[in-house]
């Protein structure tokens, strides 16, 4: 596997600077976590990765349901 160094982040630097290393995965389209100086994770962007290919639609419903999940409790006062 080939990476690009500027790709490369330690998961601690992960931890403490996600949106940090979000905004690299923005510019670069993926973003290689390092776990005990090896490659563990990737961080990709879903809109130019091209292996995982989703319709505007599944887009939609993917981002709607994290939204439901996350404020399901205020949905549920909203809908008293």
């Amino acid at each position: 596997m080939n990476i690009d160094t500027n790709q490369i982040v330690s998961i601690s630097e992960a931890n403490q600077n996600f949106s940090r290393v979000a905004r690299t995965a923005d510019k670069l389209g993926s973003v290689v976590i390092f776990k005990n100086n090896k490659p563990k994770y990737k961080l990709i962007d879903i809109e130019k990765d091209d292996t995982i290919e989703m319709t505007d639609d599944e887009k939609i419903d993917f981002v709607a349901a994290r939204i439901l999940k996350q404020y399901h409790k205020a949905f549920e006062e909203l809908a008293k």
